[in-house]
């Protein structure tokens, strides 16, 4: 009995130890803002869904938040070119502390800061991982055009010398065309 007592309180103090932790976690400015940053999701972000049409639509393949384990680091690409080894990512501005339009929060920055300098340190970690790999890494701003943003990834795939064998996808199957038979007239026997 004395053992299942030790171990109930050293999971309580674990349990202790994580709630504490939370109380760290800054409180958000009003309920909107919290909603708004509930809503902000890790795939199939917009100009995420917009360059990978794109790319089916010129016939390229691929995989969609396909999970690398790589020596000593476990990366995931927003879209994964597996045979040719290309990696894509569609970094947002925010989260990913773009020059030009990457902004510093005004509120709570003694957690924000930190954060997205985390974000950054592990973009940098997981693009030497896929280059120490053989891969090739293609990084995208969600604020470039769409046509930019195609003609970077493209670029990389005939680079690699993979663009040659994507067949281009077709709104229809190519049909033979059908053989019309003569019809045979069978002659009167005698």
């Amino acid at each position: 009995m004395g053992g299942q007592l030790t171990r109930s309180r050293q999971n309580f103090g674990c349990r202790a130890a994580s709630v504490s932790a939370v109380a760290d976690y800054p409180h958000p400015l009003n309920p909107g803002r919290s909603a708004n940053m509930r809503a902000n999701r890790r795939k199939d972000t917009k100009p995420e869904l917009a360059l990978r049409r794109a790319l089916h639509a010129q016939g390229y393949r691929y995989r969609k938040d396909y999970r690398l384990e790589l020596a000593g680091a476990r990366v995931r690409p927003d879209i994964a070119f597996t045979a040719r080894r290309v990696a894509v990512f569609v970094d947002g501005c925010f989260w990913h502390c773009c020059p030009e339009h990457g902004s510093q929060p005004a509120n709570n920055t003694w957690y924000w800061e930190p954060k997205l300098a985390r974000n950054v340190e592990r973009d940098r970690a997981a693009d030497a991982a896929l280059a120490a790999a053989g891969w090739n890494v293609v990084r995208v701003w969600e604020h470039e055009t769409l046509e930019a943003a195609v003609a970077a990834v493209v670029a990389v795939l005939t680079a690699s010398g993979a663009a040659s064998r994507a067949e281009p996808a077709r709104a229809e199957p190519v049909r033979a065309e059908p053989v019309k038979a003569e019809p045979v007239k069978a002659e009167p026997v005698n």
